[in-house]
Protein backbone atom coordinates (compact mmCIF):
# COMPACT_ATOMS: atom_id res chain seq x y z
CA UNK A 1 0.00 0.00 0.00
CA UNK A 2 1.42 3.14 -1.01
CA UNK A 3 2.83 5.42 2.42
CA UNK A 4 1.74 9.04 2.96
CA UNK A 5 4.90 10.15 1.42
CA UNK A 6 3.65 8.64 -1.71
CA UNK A 7 0.39 10.05 -2.13
CA UNK A 8 1.47 13.30 -1.23
CA UNK A 9 4.04 13.45 -4.09
CA UNK A 10 1.60 12.02 -6.23
CA UNK A 11 -1.02 14.58 -5.87
CA UNK A 12 1.29 16.95 -6.24
CA UNK A 13 2.54 15.79 -9.57
CA UNK A 14 -0.68 15.37 -11.21
CA UNK A 15 -1.85 18.16 -11.60
CA UNK A 16 2.07 19.41 -13.18
CA UNK A 17 1.32 16.44 -15.55
CA UNK A 18 -1.74 17.41 -16.65
CA UNK A 19 -0.39 20.92 -17.10
CA UNK A 20 2.41 19.65 -18.86
CA UNK A 21 0.01 18.32 -21.50
CA UNK A 22 -2.26 21.38 -22.06
CA UNK A 23 0.45 23.34 -23.37
CA UNK A 24 2.83 22.63 -26.32
CA UNK A 25 6.48 22.64 -25.13
CA UNK A 26 5.89 21.97 -21.65
CA UNK A 27 7.27 19.43 -19.50
CA UNK A 28 6.00 16.07 -20.59
CA UNK A 29 6.61 17.15 -24.36
CA UNK A 30 9.87 17.78 -23.97
CA UNK A 31 10.54 14.36 -22.40
CA UNK A 32 8.62 13.03 -25.76
CA UNK A 33 11.38 14.60 -27.73
CA UNK A 34 14.46 12.29 -26.25
CA UNK A 35 15.43 9.64 -28.41
CA UNK A 36 14.54 6.01 -27.27
CA UNK A 37 18.31 4.68 -27.27
CA UNK A 38 18.49 7.11 -24.43
CA UNK A 39 15.82 7.25 -22.00
CA UNK A 40 16.01 4.59 -19.55
CA UNK A 41 12.37 3.96 -19.94
CA UNK A 42 12.64 2.04 -22.82
CA UNK A 43 12.54 -1.68 -23.10
CA UNK A 44 14.58 -3.92 -25.25
CA UNK A 45 12.88 -7.65 -24.87
CA UNK A 46 10.76 -8.66 -27.50
CA UNK A 47 9.38 -12.51 -27.81
CA UNK A 48 11.97 -15.16 -29.99
CA UNK A 49 10.43 -16.89 -33.05
CA UNK A 50 12.02 -20.27 -31.11
CA UNK A 51 10.40 -20.55 -27.65
CA UNK A 52 8.19 -23.15 -27.14
CA UNK A 53 4.95 -23.19 -25.74
CA UNK A 54 4.76 -23.40 -21.97
CA UNK A 55 3.33 -26.95 -22.35
CA UNK A 56 3.60 -28.58 -18.93
CA UNK A 57 5.81 -25.56 -17.35
CA UNK A 58 2.32 -24.48 -15.08
CA UNK A 59 2.06 -23.01 -11.74
CA UNK A 60 4.64 -20.32 -10.05
CA UNK A 61 8.27 -20.22 -10.47
CA UNK A 62 11.18 -17.75 -9.69
CA UNK A 63 13.03 -16.39 -12.88
CA UNK A 64 16.68 -16.55 -11.18
CA UNK A 65 17.84 -12.92 -12.95
CA UNK A 66 17.99 -11.22 -9.32
CA UNK A 67 19.96 -12.24 -6.08
CA UNK A 68 17.31 -10.34 -4.23
CA UNK A 69 13.19 -9.70 -4.65
CA UNK A 70 13.53 -12.39 -7.84
CA UNK A 71 10.30 -11.44 -10.66
CA UNK A 72 8.54 -14.74 -10.69
CA UNK A 73 6.01 -16.05 -13.27
CA UNK A 74 2.59 -17.44 -13.45
CA UNK A 75 1.75 -20.31 -16.00
CA UNK A 76 -2.22 -20.81 -15.05
CA UNK A 77 -3.20 -24.96 -16.23
CA UNK A 78 -5.45 -23.43 -18.50
CA UNK A 79 -1.88 -22.60 -20.84
CA UNK A 80 -0.85 -26.19 -21.18
CA UNK A 81 0.20 -25.93 -24.51
CA UNK A 82 2.35 -25.44 -27.48
CA UNK A 83 0.79 -22.35 -28.84
CA UNK A 84 1.75 -18.73 -28.39
CA UNK A 85 -0.06 -17.18 -25.44
CA UNK A 86 -0.80 -13.82 -23.94
CA UNK A 87 1.31 -11.91 -21.36
CA UNK A 88 0.25 -9.53 -18.96
CA UNK A 89 3.36 -7.82 -16.51
CA UNK A 90 1.92 -6.95 -13.02
CA UNK A 91 3.36 -4.69 -11.19
CA UNK A 92 2.58 -4.17 -6.90
CA UNK A 93 1.82 -1.62 -4.79
CA UNK A 94 4.62 0.53 -2.94
CA UNK A 95 5.85 -1.72 -0.20
CA UNK A 96 4.61 -5.12 -1.83
CA UNK A 97 6.61 -7.81 -3.85
CA UNK A 98 6.35 -10.17 -6.41
CA UNK A 99 3.75 -12.55 -5.21
CA UNK A 100 1.74 -9.44 -4.05
CA UNK A 101 2.03 -7.99 -8.13
CA UNK A 102 0.60 -11.81 -9.01
CA UNK A 103 -2.30 -12.08 -6.04
CA UNK A 104 -4.64 -9.58 -7.21
CA UNK A 105 -4.88 -11.08 -10.87
CA UNK A 106 -3.69 -14.41 -10.22
CA UNK A 107 -7.94 -15.56 -10.33
CA UNK A 108 -8.67 -13.67 -13.65
CA UNK A 109 -5.15 -15.00 -15.39
CA UNK A 110 -6.44 -18.69 -14.28
CA UNK A 111 -9.93 -18.51 -15.95
CA UNK A 112 -8.87 -16.15 -18.63
CA UNK A 113 -5.52 -18.24 -19.76
CA UNK A 114 -3.16 -15.39 -19.27
CA UNK A 115 0.78 -15.61 -18.19
CA UNK A 116 1.53 -13.56 -15.20
CA UNK A 117 4.76 -12.07 -14.99
CA UNK A 118 5.52 -10.36 -11.79
CA UNK A 119 8.81 -8.58 -10.67
CA UNK A 120 9.67 -6.54 -8.06
CA UNK A 121 10.82 -3.40 -7.61
CA UNK A 122 14.42 -2.64 -6.18
CA UNK A 123 12.90 -0.34 -3.35
CA UNK A 124 9.84 0.37 -1.07
CA UNK A 125 8.09 1.62 -4.59
CA UNK A 126 8.80 1.72 -8.43
CA UNK A 127 11.73 3.51 -9.22
CA UNK A 128 10.19 6.26 -11.58
CA UNK A 129 7.90 7.07 -8.18
CA UNK A 130 10.96 7.98 -6.38
CA UNK A 131 12.30 10.14 -9.65
CA UNK A 132 13.39 8.69 -12.46
CA UNK A 133 13.95 5.39 -14.82
CA UNK A 134 16.85 2.74 -14.32
CA UNK A 135 17.30 -0.25 -11.84
CA UNK A 136 13.62 -1.53 -11.88
CA UNK A 137 13.14 -1.56 -15.32
CA UNK A 138 16.32 -3.52 -16.00
CA UNK A 139 15.04 -6.09 -13.62
CA UNK A 140 11.61 -5.90 -16.39
CA UNK A 141 13.99 -6.15 -18.79
CA UNK A 142 15.95 -9.09 -18.07
CA UNK A 143 12.89 -11.01 -16.83
CA UNK A 144 11.24 -10.18 -19.84
CA UNK A 145 13.88 -12.00 -21.74
CA UNK A 146 13.74 -14.74 -19.56
CA UNK A 147 10.18 -15.55 -20.04
CA UNK A 148 10.35 -15.04 -23.84
CA UNK A 149 13.32 -17.73 -24.21
CA UNK A 150 11.19 -20.73 -23.12
CA UNK A 151 7.92 -19.45 -23.66
CA UNK A 152 6.01 -18.47 -26.84
CA UNK A 153 4.82 -15.19 -26.45
CA UNK A 154 1.64 -13.89 -28.92
CA UNK A 155 3.85 -10.32 -29.15
CA UNK A 156 0.25 -8.82 -30.26
CA UNK A 157 -1.30 -10.20 -26.76
CA UNK A 158 1.41 -8.70 -23.98
CA UNK A 159 0.02 -5.77 -21.66
CA UNK A 160 1.11 -4.55 -18.40
CA UNK A 161 -1.22 -3.78 -15.30
CA UNK A 162 -0.16 -2.36 -11.99
CA UNK A 163 -2.14 -1.26 -8.78
CA UNK A 164 -1.89 1.36 -6.92
CA UNK A 165 1.99 2.66 -6.90
CA UNK A 166 2.11 0.02 -9.58
CA UNK A 167 -0.35 1.23 -11.65
CA UNK A 168 0.74 4.52 -11.84
CA UNK A 169 4.25 3.08 -12.79
CA UNK A 170 2.26 0.55 -15.00
CA UNK A 171 0.78 3.81 -16.69
CA UNK A 172 4.60 5.48 -17.43
CA UNK A 173 6.00 2.57 -18.51
CA UNK A 174 3.44 1.31 -20.81
CA UNK A 175 3.13 4.43 -22.45
CA UNK A 176 6.91 4.59 -22.76
CA UNK A 177 6.86 1.11 -24.53
CA UNK A 178 3.41 1.01 -26.12
CA UNK A 179 4.78 -0.86 -29.45
CA UNK A 180 5.49 -4.19 -26.80
CA UNK A 181 2.78 -3.11 -24.93
CA UNK A 182 -0.67 -3.28 -26.61
CA UNK A 183 -2.98 -2.54 -23.59
CA UNK A 184 -2.15 -1.18 -20.34
CA UNK A 185 -4.29 -1.70 -17.36
CA UNK A 186 -4.22 1.00 -13.99
CA UNK A 187 -6.05 -0.15 -10.50
CA UNK A 188 -6.44 3.17 -8.85
CA UNK A 189 -2.91 4.64 -10.22
CA UNK A 190 -2.06 8.23 -8.60
CA UNK A 191 -0.03 9.75 -11.60
CA UNK A 192 1.61 9.36 -15.20
CA UNK A 193 5.74 9.20 -14.33
CA UNK A 194 7.03 11.18 -17.04
CA UNK A 195 8.62 9.58 -20.34
CA UNK A 196 8.20 9.10 -23.72
CA UNK A 197 5.52 8.00 -25.66
CA UNK A 198 6.18 5.33 -28.04
CA UNK A 199 3.54 3.77 -29.60
CA UNK A 200 -0.71 3.69 -28.86
CA UNK A 201 -1.57 1.37 -26.66
CA UNK A 202 -5.19 0.99 -24.66
CA UNK A 203 -6.03 1.51 -21.76
CA UNK A 204 -8.37 0.23 -19.22
CA UNK A 205 -8.33 2.25 -15.43
CA UNK A 206 -10.40 1.84 -12.23
CA UNK A 207 -10.62 3.32 -8.94
CA UNK A 208 -12.82 3.48 -5.62
CA UNK A 209 -15.02 6.15 -5.18
CA UNK A 210 -13.69 5.85 -0.86
CA UNK A 211 -10.17 6.24 -1.76
CA UNK A 212 -8.47 7.18 1.31
CA UNK A 213 -5.03 6.31 -0.05
CA UNK A 214 -4.90 7.74 -3.74
CA UNK A 215 -7.94 10.23 -3.30
CA UNK A 216 -9.90 9.97 -6.81
CA UNK A 217 -10.51 13.66 -7.34
CA UNK A 218 -6.91 13.82 -7.23
CA UNK A 219 -5.48 11.49 -9.36
CA UNK A 220 -7.51 9.60 -11.32
CA UNK A 221 -10.27 11.94 -12.29
CA UNK A 222 -7.29 14.28 -13.63
CA UNK A 223 -5.04 11.37 -15.05
CA UNK A 224 -8.08 9.98 -17.41
CA UNK A 225 -8.92 13.33 -19.27
CA UNK A 226 -5.28 14.46 -19.28
CA UNK A 227 -4.95 10.55 -21.05
CA UNK A 228 -7.56 11.63 -23.62
CA UNK A 229 -6.66 14.36 -24.55
CA UNK A 230 -3.44 13.21 -25.52
CA UNK A 231 -5.12 10.76 -27.93
CA UNK A 232 -5.46 7.48 -25.94
CA UNK A 233 -8.48 5.38 -25.80
CA UNK A 234 -9.31 5.00 -22.22
CA UNK A 235 -12.20 2.53 -20.68
CA UNK A 236 -12.48 4.14 -16.96
CA UNK A 237 -14.53 2.77 -14.48
CA UNK A 238 -15.39 4.57 -10.90
CA UNK A 239 -16.53 1.71 -8.64
CA UNK A 240 -18.35 2.93 -4.99
CA UNK A 241 -14.97 0.91 -2.62
CA UNK A 242 -12.10 1.90 -0.70
CA UNK A 243 -8.14 1.55 -2.20
CA UNK A 244 -8.72 -2.02 -3.62
CA UNK A 245 -9.01 -4.22 -6.66
CA UNK A 246 -12.48 -5.67 -6.55
CA UNK A 247 -12.86 -9.27 -8.09
CA UNK A 248 -15.39 -7.67 -10.32
CA UNK A 249 -12.89 -5.26 -11.47
CA UNK A 250 -10.11 -7.22 -12.35
CA UNK A 251 -12.32 -9.67 -14.42
CA UNK A 252 -13.65 -6.96 -16.00
CA UNK A 253 -10.08 -5.85 -16.80
CA UNK A 254 -8.70 -9.30 -18.26
CA UNK A 255 -12.08 -9.20 -20.62
CA UNK A 256 -11.18 -6.13 -21.76
CA UNK A 257 -7.71 -7.82 -22.98
CA UNK A 258 -10.18 -9.69 -25.25
CA UNK A 259 -7.08 -12.33 -25.26
CA UNK A 260 -9.34 -15.60 -25.74
CA UNK A 261 -7.75 -18.78 -24.20
CA UNK A 262 -6.09 -21.30 -26.36
CA UNK A 263 -7.78 -24.38 -25.60
CA UNK A 264 -6.18 -27.34 -23.74
CA UNK A 265 -4.92 -30.37 -25.77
Amino acid sequence: MATRRTVLAGAMVVPLLVAGTACEGGPMDSRRTAPAAENPAILSARPGATAAGPGSMTGVRALRVTAERDPIVFVPESLATDEQVPLLVALHGAGGDAQGGLSYLRAAAEQLGIVILAPASRGGTWDAIRGGYGPDTEVIDRALHEVFSFVAVDPKRIGIAGFSDGASYALGLGLANGNLFRKVVAFSPGFVPPGPDHGQPTLFISHGTEDSVLPIDATSRKVVPALKRRGYDVVYREFEGPHTVPPAIAVEAGLWLDWTPMPIP
